[in-house]
């Protein structure tokens, strides 16, 4: 039998059950507020929307492999470009490109012009230090974690902030050794 063939993040997208956009960009909005309400400091609602995200992306990573079946990554190029191309249009619809890569191919910038969660949003003079979108960047440092690469994921660019573009810079701090949790001679 022939290996499966991966699928793009069109074809994915085409056949995934979705939500309306709008009411996941309300439902996200409302969590985002809140947040403000109960914490208070915009700071601890980033690292909060971060956390979040991170919790997420270790779950997410699971139907990600079973619906993409996309083959381990040969580098971090390579997985940069899959989350790129196939997680963002697969789990929002819309295609991200990567860009301004580092010289040793471990820093790159992913590059969104349009982002669904952002609809309908307009921050506030008191909330200028927020990163609305954070748990994106939780979701990626989650996600790549499960597949053994730690990562640091932080906001280079936000159009919320006047920017043309959402930009994330994604470090890859250490590539983690897989370990299974028994020994096969036993």
């Amino acid at each position: 039998m022939a290996p499966v063939a991966p699928r793009s993040g069109d074809a994915i997208f085409a056949n995934i059950e979705r939500v309306n956009a709008e009411l996941f960009t309300l439902t996200y909005g409302a969590i985002v507020r809140q947040l403000l309400t109960d914490l208070e400091e915009v700071e601890e609602v980033n690292k909060q929307l971060e956390q979040m995200g991170y919790n997420i992306g270790i779950r997410l990573i699971d139907e990600f492999l079973a619906k993409s079946n996309v083959s381990r990554c040969v580098d971090f190029r390579e997985t940069a470009d899959v989350i790129a191309k196939v997680g963002f249009k697969m789990f929002l619809g819309v295609t991200a490109s990567v860009g301004n890569w580092d010289a040793e191919g471990t820093c790159c910038s992913i590059i969104l012009e349009d982002n669904p969660l952002v609809d309908f949003v307009e921050l506030p003079d008191t909330c200028q230090g927020l990163y609305y979108c954070n748990m994106l960047s939780g979701v990626i440092r989650g996600a790549l974690e499960m597949v053994s690469m730690k990562t640091e994921v932080t906001w280079i660019r936000d159009v919320l902030r006047g920017d043309d573009v959402f930009e994330l810079q994604v470090k890859l701090l250490k590539q983690v050794p897989e370990e299974y949790p028994y020994k096969d001679d036993e």
